[in-house]
This record gives C-alpha cells, structure tokens and sequence, in this order.
C-alpha cells in the first residue's frame, strides 16, 4: 500500500482551503500549532500524521485500504485446537 506523502506547503493551502487557523487545523491531528508550523514550513512530516493525513484527505479506496492495514495487524492469528488423539 502506497500513501501519498504530503508536502508543507500542500497541507498550507489544503488548511486555508478550510478557512483554519493552524492551531484549529493541527488540534486535530494531535499536534501542536508550533508543530504543525514547522511542518507547513518544510520539516518533515511523520509516518504517523502522514497517515492521519491520508485517512482525512484521501479517497474511500485508500481509507479502506488503511484500516484493512491496521485491523490485520491487530488481529493475531488464531491458534490451531491441538488434535484429539485417535485411539
């Protein structure tokens, strides 16, 4: 599964879009303002927000493929019922 990696200044102009400020805009995404800022200035952004990200702005297909990803990995394998033995 490919993610889109969003840039700052994409993430700028998709906020101003919604006519947010930063603080309102990262809260949201459990980050701070001043994080947030630094990332819309061009540090980069985390796997985990870049996820976020992806889930908030991405199409229905790849929300379903991101949560498909997650559950799978919270699911651990069922174990096998031994045998009985025959006899």
């Amino acid at each position: 599964m490919k993610l889109k990696t969003y840039t700052g200044e994409e993430i700028r102009e998709l906020r101003r879009k919604l006519g947010m400020n930063q603080s309102e805009f990262w809260k949201i995404f459990m980050t701070t303002q001043s994080g947030g800022s630094r990332y819309e200035s061009g540090r980069e952004i985390p796997a985990p927000t870049q996820m976020l990200l992806n889930l908030a702005f991405g199409t229905d297909k790849k929300h379903g493929e991101i949560v498909s990803k997650l559950r799978a990995v919270g699911k651990p394998p069922k174990k096998q019922r031994p045998k009985a033995a025959e006899g």
